[in-house]
């Protein structure tokens, strides 16, 4: 499935936030020194604070007034407010318009807690994350939920509004989270519905309520448009991975589409204005000059210039990574540090701090403390909590239940989430993308049940549907059986909404419970693993598999 971009839809929406010291507004906070630094900033000690009356007026972030980058240094309203989305966040900045120190500090707390290549550089992305987290707007409220209207309509505020306006933008809409549904949130709906191919009258029923929390099993973004992967020309109609990036970075240089791996009418058009202004011959194809254009001042993934990360468990790097290399090995090393509380830029590049940051990390987790990133300490980065000589748990099916049930409460972004993306080859924050087929790949490797792995539902379904790696479609569900959903019926499994979990009780008759990855917090909260109640009579086709 490769690197789908971070507005790919999750089944239920999703709130990033690491297991690990999460304050109330929902992002992780370094105790103590993020509390002192705040408080210097209240008082004008720190470096960059200045009085908050001589703001320059606030500047959307996304608009062409900003710069692509906003960075230290700067002064303009784009940094008044950046420093106030920061502030909704809990930042407690002086707003005062100018990027210093104190900023620079925010900005890196707020990309280390919320997955973002922390390079203290405010680009696309975290502009993206800034919005679509809301900071002060009203609390999410399920839109399925009594506590929401059976129609909510323009005019509507408050919690639903959010969750609205959230899911809105993990499908590719570029709106405010504010909690207030206006004629920008309107249009957004009914261009979800269009697309949907539903009934464009702006108003978030049934049936865009069900779309809206679709899981979408996009295809990879993590294909590079410059490669021999994907077709020196890519052109309207053609779909798959190299689409579904190109629809990315359109969204990242100031276009809105949804990635859903279609060249379709909207992405052409998307095209030809990214095109035209970018002095291009706007002829809605992406060929080699296009293609640079859109890969132009992109970091790769891991920040400003940082090689594309990899993960470290792959051939590609070395058994040992060590201070002195820079490579994708590196930057993906970084991105780990970071989950796991370090505050490192993700550079690619291994120097002192991060030398610092493994020994740090190595000492708490009991390891030898020498800087060399080995087999053991790439395991514990990734989450393991068994010593790596361990082997899995094993046990084939009859140990598929177990090993899925020991994970419920395993929050999206934590270390431990993230690590199930090495049974597909993954190297990415849970956080951004759709991760429920990961999941059972994973536990399919840990218990040896099956060799097959996917992180596409469909494939599951065909494989089982085939007799293929000991899998197969069963209408007797048992405890440890795996269960795939098709949100959009029909059975075909091919549609883009999908979902499949692991099968915990069967009660008789339609009901049944689940053991879910990528999947909504019953309490709220996070997105995570967690037991779920299903039917199979609930509007929705249903599949079982047996794996023997």
């Amino acid at each position: 499935m490769g690197r789908p971009a971070p507005l790919v839809r999750i089944e239920d929406g999703h709130s990033p936030q690491p297991a690990t010291r999460r304050a109330a507004t929902g992002w992780r906070i370094r105790v103590g020194t993020f509390a002192a630094t705040a408080a210097m900033v209240s008082a004008g000690l720190v470096l960059g604070a200045h009085p908050a009356a001589a703001a320059p007026a606030p500047v959307r972030l996304t608009s062409a007034s900003c710069p692509n980058e906003i960075v230290q240094g700067q002064t303009s309203g784009c940094v008044t407010e950046l420093q106030n989305l920061l502030n909704a966040h809990g930042a407690g900045l002086t707003v005062d318009g100018q990027f210093g120190a104190a900023t620079l500090y925010a900005v890196r707390e707020y990309q280390a807690a919320t997955a973002i290549a922390v390079d203290g550089r405010v680009g696309p992305a975290t502009k993206g994350k800034l919005y679509a987290t809301g900071g002060s707007a009203p609390a999410p409220v399920n839109l399925n939920s009594s506590s929401c209207p059976a129609n909510i309509v323009q005019g509507a505020k408050g919690g639903c509004v959010t969750e609205l306006q959230r899911l809105l933008v993990h499908h590719g809409y570029a709106v405010d989270v504010d909690g207030d549904f206006g004629a920008g949130t309107a249009s957004a709906v009914r261009s979800f519905q269009s697309s949907h191919g539903l009934t464009a009258d702006g108003q978030v029923g049934t049936n865009t309520k069900r779309a809206l929390y679709d899981t979408d099993e996009s295809p990879s973004t993590g294909l590079d448009l410059r490669s021999a992967s994907c077709p020196e020309n890519i052109v309207e109609g053609q779909s798959g991975g190299c689409v579904a990036t190109l629809q990315s970075l359109l969204n990242g240089k100031g276009q809105s589409v949804g990635v859903d791996g279609s060249f379709g009418p909207q992405t052409l058009t998307a095209v030809k204005a990214f095109q035209s202004a970018s002095g291009l011959s706007a002829d809605g194809q992406v060929g080699p000059n296009t293609k640079a254009a859109l890969y132009a001042n992109i970091g790769g993934g891991g920040g400003n210039g940082a090689p594309a990360p990899v993960n470290l468990t792959s051939a590609s790097c070395p058994n040992e990574i060590v201070q002195g290399q820079r490579s994708g090995c590196v930057t993906e090393l970084q991105s780990l540090l970071n989950h796991h509380g370090a505050d490192l830029a993700v550079d690619g590049d291994f120097g002192p701090l991060t030398d610092s940051a493994v020994r740090d990390f190595q000492a708490e987790k009991g390891l030898g403390v020498d800087g060399h990133v080995g087999p053991n300490t790439k395991a514990a980065l990734y989450g393991a909590v068994t010593p790596p000589s361990s082997p899995a748990p094993g046990g084939g099916y009859a140990k598929i239940l177990d090993v899925a049930a020991a994970e419920v409460g395993t929050v999206e972004g934590s270390a431990r989430a993230n690590s199930y993306g090495a049974s597909v080859g993954l190297s990415l924050s849970t956080s951004n993308y759709a991760w429920c087929a990961t999941f059972v790949s994973w536990v399919a490797k840990q218990t040896g049940a099956s060799s097959y792995r996917n992180s596409y539902v469909e494939g599951w379904v065909r494989q089982a549907r085939a007799g293929n790696y000991h899998l197969s479609v069963t209408t007797n569900p048992q405890p440890g059986d795996i269960v795939a959903f098709d949100w959009d019926g029909g059975s075909d499994f091919t549609g883009g909404n999908e979902h499949i979990g692991i099968v915990r009780t069967v009660s008789g008759g339609s009901s049944f419970t689940t053991v879910e990855g990528n999947t909504s917090n019953p309490n709220g909260g996070s997105d995570g693993v967690y037991v779920k109640n299903r039917s199979t009579s609930s509007g929705y086709d249903v599949v079982f598999i047996r794996v023997r």
